[in-house]
C-alpha cells in the first residue's frame, strides 16, 4: 500500500540521519496535518495516528450528525441518512468517526507530502548537527578521511556527519590517504549556505592542550593546570604548566617515565618538539626557564617597554635563539616579553657594534646578521662560517668577506 511505502521511506531516513522516533512521528504528523488543512481548511476534527509497530498511519475524521436539510459543511457535519448507513444506531447530535484514506487525496498530494517531509527532515538533521557540534567546540573528535581536496579534507565521523579539515589547519608534515583515521579539535561551527559547517584543526594550541589532558591524568583531574601554550605546528611548542599540589612535579608528570606520556603527543603532532616548562610568577625565572636549554647569566626587565635584555655566554647564544630563531620567538610569546639577546665575554678587548661597519658592509647584510642575534663584531666571529650559512640567507663568500672586515678591527 502507498501508506506503508510512505512510512518505510522515512523510516530509512530516520536510520540514515539519526533522528529519534518521537521526533520523526511528530514531523510526520505535522506534515499530514498540513495536507489536511490545505484540503479541508482545518485539521481540528482529525486524529492522525502513526503506528510504530506496523509502520503505517491512520487518519480519522470526527463529524457531527445533523438533519439532512441542515447539512452545511461535509467536513465537519454528516447527514443523518449517511450516518445511518454506517450504523443504524446513530442519532442527531452524536459524533461519527470514520477513516479517511490518504490514497483518495490523489497522487499529487502524496508527492507533495513526500517532498515536504524530505525538506523537513533534512532541515531537522542540519539543525541537530549544528547544535550537537556547537556544544563540542574545543573537543577532540576522531573521524575517517573520506575525500581529499587541494585546500581541505572531508572527514566523516562515527555518525556519518561531514567535518572539514582545511589545509591551513593541518600540520605541514601531515599526509593523509582516504580511509585514514584522523584526530583533530573542533574550532568553529557555523551555518553557511543553510548548511552546518564544522571546522577542525590540528594546528590550534587547544588541540595540544586536549592531547595533554588525554595523556596526563593529573591535568584531566585538575591537579596540574596548563597556563599557556605557544607553538609552531610540526616544529616546536612550549607548554607552561603549574601544580597546586607541591608534592606533584608538573613537568615530570607531563613528560612521564622515560618520556612515556609525551611521546604519544609528539607522534600525533608529527615529531613536534615540545618543551614543558614549570610556570612561575617570577618573571626573570620564567624567562630563564622558557629559554632552556640555554644557560642565562643575567636578565634585565624593561617593564615599560615590554622587553627583556637577556645576557648569555657566546657559546649559549645559538641555543637560546634556536633554529631559525624559533626558540627565542616562542619563549617571547610564552612570557609576553620581547627578548633581546646580548653576549657576555671574559675577554678584555672591547666589542664593536655592527652598525659601526655600515660604511664597509651593506645594510641588508648587517640586518641578516642582526636577525639571528649577531649585533656585534665578536658575536659574528664567535660563530663558524658553516653555522652562519645555515642560519642566514647569506652566501658563504659574503660571510667570508664580512668576517675578514670584522677581524681587521681587532688586529
Amino acid at each position: 500500500m502507498e501508506n506503508i511505502n510512505l512510512i518505510d521511506t522515512f523510516s530509512e531516513f530516520k536510520e540514515l540521519k539519526n533522528i529519534d522516533r518521537a521526533t520523526m512521528i511528530s514531523v510526520l504528523e505535522d506534515a499530514f496535518r498540513s495536507v489536511l488543512i490545505k484540503r479541508f481548511g482545518t485539521d481540528e476534527n482529525f486524529d492522525v495516528i502513526i503506528n510504530d509497530d506496523k509502520g503505517d498511519f491512520e487518519i480519522w475524521r470526527n463529524r457531527e450528525v445533523v438533519k439532512d436539510e441542515d447539512l452545511e459543511d461535509e467536513n465537519l457535519q454528516i447527514s443523518l441518512s449517511e450516518a445511518k448507513k454506517i450504523d443504524d444506531d446513530y442519532e442527531l447530535g452524536e459524533e461519527v468517526t470514520d477513516e479517511v484514506k490518504f490514497l483518495d487525496f490523489g497522487r499529487r498530494a502524496i508527492l507533495s507530502l513526500r517532498q515536504n517531509l524530505s525538506a523537513r527532515i533534512l532541515e531537522l538533521e542540519k539543525d541537530n548537527i549544528y547544535h550537537a557540534y556547537k556544544d563540542r567546540v574545543g573537543e577532540i573528535v576522531t573521524g575517517e578521511v573520506y575525500q581529499i581536496w587541494k585546500r581541505e579534507i572531508l572527514i566523516i565521523d562515527d555518525e556519518g556527519n561531514e567535518l572539514i579539515l582545511p589545509k591551513a589547519e593541518q600540520i605541514p608534515s601531515d599526509f593523509f590517504r582516504k580511509g585514514d583515521s584522523v584526530r583533530a579539535v573542533v574550532v568553529k561551527v557555523e551555518i553557511r549556505n543553510n548548511n552546518p559547517l564544522i571546522i577542525l584543526s590540528r594546528t590550534s594550541p587547544v588541540f595540544l592542550e586536549r592531547l595533554f589532558e588525554l595523556e596526563v591524568p593529573e591535568i584531566f583531574d585538575g591537579l596540574i593546570t596548563i597556563k599557556k601554550i605557544v607553538r609552531v605546528p610540526g616544529e616546536r611548542a612550549k607548554v607552561a604548566v603549574e601544580s597546586y599540589d607541591e608534592r606533584i612535579d608538573p613537568v615530570g608528570a607531563c613528560v612521564g617515565m622515560k618520556g612515556s606520556r609525551i611521546h604519544g603527543i609528539v607522534r600525533e603532532l608529527r615529531n613536534e618538539n615540545i618543551d614543558v616548562i614549570n610556570y612561575t610568577s617570577n618573571t626573570q625565572l620564567f624567562i630563564q626557564r622558557a629559554l632552556n636549554p640555554a644557560k642565562i647569566t643575567n636578565i634585565k626587565i624593561l617593564e615599560d617597554q615590554g622587553r627583556a635584555e637577556v645576557y648569555l655566554r657566546p657559546e649559549e647564544v645559538s641555543l637560546a635563539i634556536g633554529k631559525g630563531g624559533l626558540n627565542i620567538r616562542l619563549a617571547g610569546q610564552l612570557t609576553g616579553y620581547e627578548l633581546d639577546v646580548y653576549r657576555e665575554s671574559d675577554e678584555d678587548d672591547e666589542d664593536v657594534n655592527l652598525d659601526e661597519f655600515s660604511d664597509e658592509i651593506d645594510s641588508w647584510v648587517l640586518d641578516e646578521l642582526k636577525a639571528v642575534g649577531c649585533d656585534t663584531a665578536k658575536s659574528v666571529l664567535d660563530l663558524s662560517v658553516e653555522d652562519l650559512v645555515k642560519r642566514t640567507d647569506l652566501e658563504e663568500e659574503t660571510i667570508q668577506e664580512v668576517r675578514k672586515i670584522l677581524s681587521a678591527e681587532f688586529e
